[in-house]
């Protein structure tokens, strides 16, 4: 069984709990690049994401993606148009081989009629949700391009991050942190989508990190050699 991410939706169930929601529903397996759901259609079914990462992102009027959020293991998808019959805000599709748990909407209702203390962690899961936009559109007036870049690559570093021992020369001496491997394999594209800037003004912020020596990066590779100060600087 692939971990679950902490805090995520099934991490937080009770075996009981989960136990229940699982007979309610069946497996199903999607390739990269395939869609879960799509913005603007109604509602018919929630997943829980049981393996793989996804991405959730609106299409900009003006063509390219803008990505909303990146979720992993454990993982609850589509539950606001379950629960309030509004057709999707997002399109989310699998970023890498996954797999989830299908639940109909209307037994997924059932489910949360069942076990108040679900409602009430899924209650809280969204101010989380309505936090961090709320967070992300404060940086957005407050910090430069190359800040956001910073920003999202510690959050991508903690929640997707592994060590890596290999610690190039030039930052041999940088108090002797460890190094980082992001395994979320995200274009510039994407990432110009999440910090909303173009590629090229994110394929600068990456250049300026790397000559600072905090990253090293390659064909959809970011290693973090320097996670505090990408912090710094993300402050």
């Amino acid at each position: 069984m692939t971990a679950l991410e902490p805090g995520s939706f099934l991490a937080e169930l009770t075996p009981a709990e989960r136990a229940d929601l699982e007979a309610r529903g069946r497996v199903r397996d999607f390739d990269p690049g395939e869609t879960l759901f799509t913005e603007g259609e109604r509602s018919s079914w929630v997943a829980v994401l049981l393996k793989g990462r996804a991405k959730a992102f609106s299409y900009r009027e003006h063509g390219g993606e803008a990505l909303l959020a990146v979720r992993g293991p454990g993982a609850l998808l589509g539950e606001v148009a379950a629960i309030d019959g509004l057709p999707r805000s997002a399109t989310v599709a699998a970023m890498e081989p996954a797999q989830v748990l299908a639940v109909t909407a209307e037994e997924f209702r059932a489910f949360l009629q069942a076990h108040g203390r679900v409602s009430i962690l899924i209650m809280r899961m969204l101010c989380q949700r309505w936090r961090d936009a709320d967070r992300k559109r404060v940086e957005f007036g407050m910090f430069d391009a190359t800040g956001r870049v910073a920003q999202r690559l510690v959050e991508l570093a903690e929640r997707f991050g592994v060590p890596y021992d290999r610690v190039p020369a030039a930052n041999a001496n940088a108090g002797g942190t460890q190094s980082v491997r992001i395994t979320l394999n995200l274009s510039q594209e994407e990432l110009a989508g999440w910090v909303g800037a173009s590629r090229e003004a994110v394929s600068k912020a990456l250049r300026t990190l790397r000559r600072r020596g905090w990253i090293e990066t390659g064909r959809r590779r970011v290693i973090v050699h320097d996670l505090q100060a990408l912090k710094r600087h993300a402050k």
